[in-house]
């Protein structure tokens, strides 16, 4: 089961924090088809916020398609994302270099804006290679 953790400091609303950690865990294989997410009340109870904020965030990945409300049962997964397992190879590739920066100094907000430059310029790469139909050989040249 799914354990949501709210920081109030980031500006991003309760709900979306909520719909995002949700997505997270389906992209990692924590959560699989079928699986129950927490009731409104166990998370009002483990994050003190308010029920209705649950329930909004749950209607948001209901209306994406990505779980489904069963009454009087609970809310349930209905589809997965992704296909990166929390056990990946890559997972421990990215923990090792995060360790790195950290010990190089780095903070979290340091660390998070590398990250998304590194992500920005390799799936940019991509959309471009794929969205003009031109794939490039092991050099960067035209194939």
């Amino acid at each position: 089961m799914v354990a949501y953790r709210i920081d109030r400091r980031t500006g991003v609303a309760t709900y979306v924090q909520i719909v995002q950690q949700t997505k997270q865990a389906l992209r990692l294989g924590l959560l699989e088809p079928g699986d129950k997410l927490p009731t409104a009340r166990e998370v009002v109870e483990a994050t003190a916020i308010n029920p209705n904020t649950v329930l909004k965030a749950y209607r948001e990945l209901e209306r994406e398609g990505l779980v489904e409300a069963r009454r009087g049962l609970g809310t349930f997964v209905r589809r997965s994302l992704g296909a990166a397992p929390a056990d990946s190879p890559l997972k421990a590739e990215l923990s090792d270099w995060t360790a790195r920066a950290r010990a190089e100094g780095l903070d979290r907000d340091d660390v998070a804006a590398l990250f998304t430059a590194v992500l920005d310029e390799q799936f940019n790469d991509d959309q471009q290679v794929n969205g003009d139909q031109r794939f490039k050989n092991n050099k960067g040249e035209p194939a």
